[in-house]
């Protein structure tokens, strides 16, 4: 896959760099801040070449604040087709909501020490430069610790709950009944009564896997 990474700290995108190219993938541009991010990204559309996915710091110059997410909601705006994951250094919810109130295709959200569990993170960049989703098992929890919509979940089991973190993970059913050792049509079963409880139709597609986490996030 071809990769962009926006990352202010040189250390920290030589890494990235070299973990992904070492596994076999392209990393067509390193920048380090949000404007050359957004400028990389409109270059190579104009070429109509756009990469794959971009993976980028929330937090970047020249506030250090929000640049990184903002960018990133921008390009998820602007180009529908690219994958973009997100790297915090802490579980910021208000940043977490804003990525992931659009589409549910292609996006990822990890902090970055599970930058450190290298076949992890680069199978979440993967994930999500296929189209799918990708987030941090730690901002799972804080969002359904903090669910604006407490009666939507009210009526699932603590399994059921469990299933859905790990669905929000971006985990397939058979990976999930690897983590929870149960069978693969136990995990189907809870995660039909998930859509089945949480009103999401057939007619969702694929998406209902997201969507039944990012439900109670919407107003």
């Amino acid at each position: 896959m071809r990769v962009v990474i926006a990352e202010d700290s040189v250390l920290l995108r030589e890494g990235l760099t070299r973990l992904l190219t070492d596994r076999g993938h392209d990393v067509v541009a390193g920048v380090g801040d949000a404007e050359a991010l957004l400028k990389a990204i409109a270059e190579f559309a104009a070429e109509g070449e756009l990469p794959d996915v971009v993976v980028a710091d929330v937090r970047m110059p020249p506030t250090h604040t929000d640049e990184g997410v903002r960018a990133a909601v921008r390009l998820r705006r602007d180009h529908p087709g690219l994958g973009v994951l997100v790297l915090s250094q802490y579980v910021e919810e208000q940043y977490a909501t804003e990525l992931l109130a659009g589409s549910s295709r292609g996006v990822g959200y990890l902090l970055k020490d599970r930058v450190a569990e290298v076949r992890e993170f680069v199978d979440a960049v993967v994930r999500v430069a296929e189209g799918g989703t990708a987030l941090d098992p730690e901002v799972v929890a804080q969002l359904l610790g903090r669910s604006r919509k407490q009666d939507v979940l009210a009526g699932l089991t603590p399994r059921e709950r469990e299933v859905l973190g790990l669905m929000a993970e971006g985990r397939t059913n058979s990976a999930i009944a690897r983590q929870l050792v149960v069978s693969d049509g136990a995990v189907e079963k809870h995660v039909s009564n998930i859509f089945l409880k949480l009103g999401l139709s057939p007619s969702d597609g694929d998406h209902r896997r997201v969507l039944a986490v990012l439900t109670y996030l919407r107003n």
